[in-house]
Formats: C-alpha cells, structure tokens, sequence
C-alpha cells in the first residue's frame, strides 16, 4: 500500500527550500503517493472535473470583471461590448457563462455519485457536509453572477427570488430591503451582487481546500464500499488516478467546448437579450436550469413562507443524511431496493427540473406536489426503512477482490428508460421556458450562416446593410456596433477605407467643445452606428408609445418553441437560427386585413407571426423599395432575409471566429484525449 510521502529532494537548492517551506512535499504526498482505491470508476473524475472548473470560473471571472461596469445604466452595455469590442471577449464570456451550467452538472453527477456509492457515510460524514456547503456557496455565487448582464429574466429572476425573503415572519420586508439596498431592485443591488459574486468563489475555493483535506484524512470511497485492507487494493494517486483524470478530464473538455464554440446561447434564456426594464414583466419567468427542481418545489407549495421553508429544506435535508441512512452497506451496488429507490430518486429530480420550467397551473402544480412528497419521502422515509427491511448482497472481501467481479454491472434496463425520458422532458423544457406566448412558430429559413462550418454570405451582409440604412435606421438603432466592426474579418467585407467613409456619411454628436457647447462631426470608425432618437422618451414619442428595440440584440433576443424531437437535434447541428427566421417571417407576415374573427386594436396592424399578432409598426418594406447594384431582386422577400442575414452579424460579429477556433480546438482535444486514452490504458494495465 502507497503511504505518506518520502520525498527527499537532491538538489541542494531544493532540500534548502523543503526544509524552510515542504510544500513541495505536500504536494508530493497529496497528488503523488497519495494511495487511491484500484476499483474507482469514471464517476469518480467529477471531482477533477470540477476543480478544473472552479480554476476556469475564477480565471475567467476576474478577465471579464475587468471589463465589466457594475450599474444599473451600463451593465448590460459593458456585457454586449466585451463580446463584441474585447479581444476574445466572446471567448471569455461563453467560457464563464457556459462554465457555469458545466460546473453545475459535474457538481450534480459528483452528489449523485455519492449518494449512490454511500460516500456519505462515517467516516466520511465532515466531507459530505463540506460538500454540501460548497453547492449552497455556488447557488448563491451562481444566482447573483446571473443577475449582473441586467437582462429581462436575470432582472426578474432577482426581484423574484429577493422577494422570497418577505415571507420571513416581523422581518422578512426589512431582509429584503437590505438585499435590494432600497425599495426595489436596482443598482445598489447590482453593486453588492457584483461584490458578492467575485467574493464567494474564493470562500468556495477556500472550502475545497478543506474538503479536499478531509478527503485525504478520510481517504477516498470507492464503488464496492468497502476499506482497503492490504496493498493490493490502492495504487499511488499518480501515474495510476493523475492519468484516468487526465483523460475523464478531457472528454468533458470535448463536451463543454461543444457548447462554447456552437451551443453559446443554448442553456441560456432569449430574455436576457433583451436591457433590463421594471416597466414590463416577462410572461414566463424561469431561474437557470440548475435551480429548476427547487423551483418547482418553492411553486408546489401553495403557502409562499412554506414554499420557502421546503425549497430550503429540500438542500440542507443532504447535510443530516449520513444519519438518516442507517443502512450498514455503503454502496448500492449491493443493496437492491436501495438500487431502485436510488434510481426513483433521480428520476424524481430531473422531472422536478422539467415541471420547473413549466407554467404553474393545472396539471403541472399537481405533478409537482406529488413530487415534492417524493423527493422528500426518500431521505425521510424510504433510508430510514431501507435500513431495516433490506438485505444486502454479500460483500466482497476486499477492493481487489471487487476489480474482479464481474456482476451487479449491467444497469436495470427500466431505470435507464425512466431516465432518459426524463432528461429528455429536460432538455426539451428549456426550449419551452424560452418561448413567447401565443406566437406562430416562423418557417425555417435556409441561412449560411447555418450549422458548424456556416459562414456569412457577405453580399447578404451588404445588402442588409443598405437595407437598414436607408429603412430600418429610421426607426431603430445599433447603438452596440462600430463602423470598425464593417471592415472586421468576418463581416460585410469593406476595406478600412470604406468603413471609414461609410462611417463620414453620418452625424455623430459630439463635446463640449472649448466654448462648453455640444457639436456635430461626421462619423469616424471607432464610433458607434448613432441613435435615430436623442433617448428612449423621444424614441417613444415617435412611435406610439413603444420603443423600437435595438436591432442588433433583436436576433438573440427572439426564440420560440421547438418542441420534441427538435430540440434533440438541435444539439448536434447547432440550430441557433430561431432570431433569423423571426425577422425574416415578421418582415413578411403582415396582412391588410386580420382573419375573420380576429380584431386587433386601433392603430394597430396584423402580422400572424407577432406575439397577439398586433404590432404598432406598419408594414416597414414594399417591393421595389431599395435597389441593389448585384442585381438581387427588389422584392419585401429578398429584403427580409438580407436585412435577418445582417442583424444576425450585427448580432455576432464574431461568429465565424467562433467557429474556427472551435475547429483547432476539437482536433486538438480529440487528439489529445485518444493519446490520455491509450496512456491510460498502458499504465494501468501494469497495475493489475
């Protein structure tokens, strides 16, 4: 058996240093010697995994803090310009904002590991609590970061959740006045958000710390639940466990790159492209996907102080429960109804997720209910029971002896059904949570841009460009792109040159000058498309009332339902078209006359694809309207789908980029992993 570290360093400087400060011997007896169970499984590289995760968070984080403006006014401003006017912005942003749904996945696969291999039980019960505080510091780290791009839903997400302190009996109101930091949520808000959420990452990484030195107190669990007894049951944690991290390690790299360079928006919600407003409440309002099931627990409950106290008691249940399971055998491989209630259980949890996404109302509150009794039955009842009326399987004698059985593997064929179509009820309800109201779905339109390797048809980009300036900037802005943006790799395709001119044709207010007075001058590249209205007041005015929104964001901003089996495939060819074919649609589904039965309000017109197919803006394109010198034909067709193409690079500037560096990075880290694979495979192989 591997035992504490030996290492005695050679070299003069180093054994001068070791012996002042062994740190390097720490190091050595922590992730070199340290012995590892030989039976532990892949599950059991979550826990590398997630300090990958944590290190990506952080380093990313304190980058886009750099760049990012704590206020109320400018948040969502400083959001949009890192991505789009900081070198590799869009890197680091779809890094941390993707890092966080991936970390929280390999925090839930960790927990269920745990939870199905008993390692929560003594002596290992102060590792288990650690654990527990480390996800209740990343609920709290992981909600406040996504207040802080001042969207639509992470705005009502905050007020939302921040309300729920109210229901706290004398001081609720006063607990919320304090988080709000006013009588609202606002920009003290955003401040102490902003605070909070680069402080609590170092208090996480502090926690891991511990709970990484309880683990080695401890020593690990492993699959078969049972202790080491002689040397043959560990191997040295490196080359043996370093290697099989290494690898895990990598295929999760592979997963999470997939959602970076083609999925960025996917696990994200529409509504946060969209500047936060007070005035209008989203018709949905949904938390991240990693809150839903206590969502839907919070939402089952018809008492709000009661809603709170079980969506709180739903995660600090996992703190008691190395004593509310009383069972003997750890692991439930060789337990068989801990098996199946294990497997209920997770169940149980993913449709919890899928009801947290729905509306709460007729069936879905019920479903919810009943599982909420569910959820908590299990750690209530079910363990306590278990204990008493199961018998396990027999025990193997030993970890060696475990590495050489062959059965308890096969996983029950009707759980992996069950799960699955949970998880597919899941996946698919977050394309639900982002859909609008009482929209038609739009045809799919055939874009370039489309799939892994799409590209911008550049005379679509120009002709979209023409378009804009001639009918759309009447109206509408793109106050979030540079005339520079015009003569970036990627986009329309001008030279310097004629980005600058093109830039000249505009008046860009300008000063004070010297005399204190405000002036105009034609534009230069490094200024910004300017607003056709002095402000939203004016803009407002001019349009009965409604402000026309940017129409940079509007291609992200808008989705709609996909729905099953759609979503599934959506997956792999990237479909990230829904804004695209919205305008492209919108633009071309006006009607004269609404259908029969069908009355809209005065001054309104009717467009069916239009959430309530009322819209204030008239018909903005007819035939003939803008000529293009390639030719292209002067028809509302051909305008809406150049002028859709044009929003969509307005919208991503850096989409090809994007792409590109996707491609490098795939087949380096497909290559990378198929060498981790056959390493590992070498080394182990001289351990058994």
């Amino acid at each position: 058996m591997s035992g504490p570290s030996d290492y005695q360093p050679s070299h003069p400087a180093l054994k001068w240093f070791e012996q002042r400060l062994p740190i390097i011997g720490l190091v050595h007896s922590s992730f070199i010697a340290y012995p590892t169970p030989r039976n532990l499984n892949y599950w059991w590289t979550f826990g590398a995994i997630l300090s990958i995760m944590l290190g990506v968070q952080i380093v990313t984080g304190v980058i886009l803090a750099m760049h990012y403006t704590p206020h109320a006014d400018l948040a969502f401003k400083s959001v949009e310009l890192i991505v789009r006017d900081v070198n590799y912005g869009w890197l680091l942003r779809n890094m941390h904002a993707c890092g966080a749904s991936m970390f929280f996945l390999a925090v839930y696969i960790h927990m269920f590991r745990g939870l199905y291999y008993g390692s929560y039980k003594a002596p290992r019960e102060v590792l288990w609590i650690l654990g527990v505080i480390i996800y209740l510091l990343m609920m709290a780290t992981g909600f406040m970061g996504y207040v802080l791009p001042w969207g639509q839903m992470s705005f009502w997400g905050a007020t939302v959740i921040t309300n729920l302190f109210s229901a706290v009996p004398y001081f609720g109101e006063s607990i919320v006045t304090l988080l709000w930091g006013g009588y609202s949520v606002g920009n003290p808000t955003l401040n102490r958000f902003f605070s909070l959420h680069y402080l609590l990452p170092f208090l996480i990484a502090g926690v891991v710390v511990l709970h990484v030195w309880a683990l080695h107190v401890v020593g690990q669990n492993n699959p078969a639940g049972v202790e080491p007894k002689t040397e043959k049951d560990m191997v040295p944690f490196t080359p043996y466990a370093t290697i099989k991290d290494f690898f895990g390690v990598t295929c999760f790299l592979i997963f999470y790159s997939w959602f970076i360079f083609y999925m960025p928006n996917y696990l994200g919600d529409a509504d946060n492209y969209i500047p936060a407003n007070p005035a209008v409440t989203p018709a949905h309002i949904v938390p991240e996907w990693y809150y839903l099931p206590f969502y839907a627990i919070l939402r089952s409950v018809p008492n709000k102080l009661a809603g709170v106290i079980a969506m709180f008691s739903a995660i600090i249940v996992l703190v008691f429960l190395p004593w509310l399971d009383a069972a003997k055998t750890r692991s439930n491989k060789y337990r068989p109804l801990g098996k199946q209630f294990f497997w209920i259980f997770v169940v149980v949890c993913v449709l919890l997720g899928y009801l947290g996404a729905q509306p709460p109302e007729g069936i879905y509150v019920i479903a919810g209910r009943i599982l909420t009794v569910l959820y908590f039955a299990y750690f209530l009842i079910v363990l306590p029971l278990l204990a008493r009326i199961e018998t396990p399987r027999p025990l193997p004698n030993s970890i060696a002896d475990d590495v050489l059985a062959k059965s308890g593997r096969a996983p029950m064929v009707s759980t992996v059904i069950a799960l699955v179509a949970a998880v597919s009820l899941l996946a698919g309800s977050m394309g639900d949570a982002r859909a609008s109201e009482g929209q038609e779905n739009p045809p799919s339109a055939s874009w370039s841009f489309a799939g892994p390797f799409g590209k911008f048809d550049r005379g679509a980009v120009q002709r979209g460009l023409k378009v804009y300036k001639e009918v759309c900037s009447n109206c509408h802005s793109l106050q979030y792109v540079a005339f520079r943006n015009l003569a970036e790799p990627g986009g329309p395709g001008y030279s310097t040159a004629q980005a600058a001119s093109f830039a000249a044709e505009y008046k860009i207010k300008d000063g004070p000058n010297d005399a204190g007075e405000m002036f105009e001058r034609p534009g230069r590249p490094a200024d910004y498309f300017p607003s056709p209205f002095p402000n939203e007041q004016a803009a407002r005015a001019s349009n009965g009332g409604a402000a026309p929104p940017d129409l940079s964001l509007i291609a992200k901003a808008r989705s709609y339902k996909r729905g099953f089996p759609w979503f599934l495939v959506d997956f792999f060819t990237q479909f990230q078209e829904q804004g695209p074919n919205y305008v492209n649609a919108l633009l071309q589904g006006y009607e004269e006359t609404p259908p029969h039965g069908v009355t809209i309000p005065d001054g309104s017109y009717y467009n069916k694809y239009f959430p309530g197919h009322a819209i204030k803006m008239p018909s903005p394109l007819s035939d003939g309207q803008v000529t293009f010198d390639d030719g292209s034909p002067a028809t509302v067709k051909q305008y809406a789908h150049d002028v859709a193409t044009f929003l969509m690079w307005t919208a991503e500037p850096h989409m090809e980029a994007r792409k590109r560096l996707g491609y490098q990075v795939f087949i380096f880290l497909i290559i990378f992993a198929g060498l981790m694979y056959f390493t590992k495979k070498r080394v182990w192989a001289a351990a058994h």
